[in-house]
């Protein structure tokens, strides 16, 4: 069975091994995709040996699930806008349009909202990571309506389902191009709808 050699002064699993694996394969997976990052590149990074990660991980669909899991639930995601307690509900709705502001010199490279990326690269083969991704959309769309009734929209699975749609699909264009400029035409378009239906 193959094993990779750690680092000096880092072991190659004990206690933590199972938190290295998933923190590389959240940095791995968003960066360069789920296909294009086998088990030897993964364990390599989280310097564990391949027999420890099978300890933790049956399968590379199960470490997958957990990226999906931990993704998900990650604080700091856009969608965690929807909870802060600073913002009208008009304000959180449009908070998750903004973008953090970048080092222009150096602008980052779009990667869209992994866990649509994940639903990509899936494709199908993943049955139990599609699912969750699925069940987080739905949930998303659900805060989204739970919002919008909060703003005033006399309809708000409507306006909720169709800030949804814009979400999605911004992040998803500006990943093509590389280019942000569709969320701010995103932004701009979800305050017209909010305003237009919500009181």
């Amino acid at each position: 069975m193959e094993t990779i050699d750690a680092p000096a002064g880092v072991s190659r699993g004990g206690r933590g091994a199972r938190e290295r694996i998933l923190r590389t394969a959240v940095e791995l997976f968003a960066r360069d995709g789920i296909h294009a990052t086998g088990i030897a590149k993964l364990t390599h990074e989280a310097h564990v040996s391949t027999r420890t990660f099978y300890q933790h991980f049956p399968s590379k669909e199960a470490l997958v699930s957990a990226y999906v899991e931990r993704v998900g639930a990650e604080p700091d995601s856009l969608e965690s806008a929807l909870d802060r307690h600073d913002l009208t509900a008009r304000e959180r709705l449009l908070h998750l349009f903004d973008e953090l502001p970048v080092n222009q010199a150096h602008p980052p490279v779009l990667r869209g909202c992994p866990l649509h990326n994940t639903a990509v690269e899936a494709a199908g083969n993943m049955p139990e990571a599609t699912a969750l991704v699925e069940r987080h959309k739905r949930e998303f769309t659900a805060r989204l309506i739970k919002t919008a009734a909060e703003a005033g929209a006399p309809d708000p699975d409507i306006l909720g389902r169709q800030l949804a749609l814009l979400f999605e699909g911004c992040r998803a264009l500006s990943t093509s191009l590389n280019n942000s400029q569709p969320i701010h035409d995103a932004r701009e378009l979800a305050a017209t709808l909010i305003d237009q239906t919500a009181t």
